[in-house]
């Protein structure tokens, strides 16, 4: 079955960096769509970036847009993210998901279906 794993959160100061994984199994990975999502204490979860592992197409939130980089390694089954100069308001539980190509909004966050378990971030002096 799908499986998403997500790794590298922790304890950061401000203009910190980390860099997370999203391993996965259980489908075709090189034709799948994968968000980061993240949720902070009392807020919903929000989309926040999106890449196609089968063109390496991506997608920024404005809020995340020049400090954040999504990657992809095929060969790993693996989707990472580089987070430099972190902010207090980065603090949030981050999520990877799941999507088929052409079928999921990355602006919104539509169209994801299948959820990792989540790692948490904290940006704090």
């Amino acid at each position: 079955q799908v499986q998403l794993v997500e790794s590298g959160g922790g304890l950061v100061q401000p203009g910190g960096s980390l860099r997370l994984s999203c391993g996965a199994s259980g489908f075709t990975f090189e034709n799948s769509a994968i968000g980061w999502f993240r949720q902070a204490p009392g807020k919903e979860r929000e989309v926040f970036s999106c890449i196609s592992t089968r063109d390496g197409s991506t997608y920024y939130a404005d809020s995340v847009k020049g400090r954040f980089t999504i990657s992809i390694d095929n060969a790993k089954k693996t989707v990472y993210l580089q987070m430099n100069n972190l902010k207090p308001e980065d603090t949030a539980v981050y999520y990877c998901a799941l999507g088929a190509p052409g079928a999921v909004e990355c602006r919104t966050g539509l169209g994801f279906r299948s959820w990792g378990q989540g790692t948490q971030v904290t940006v704090s002096s």
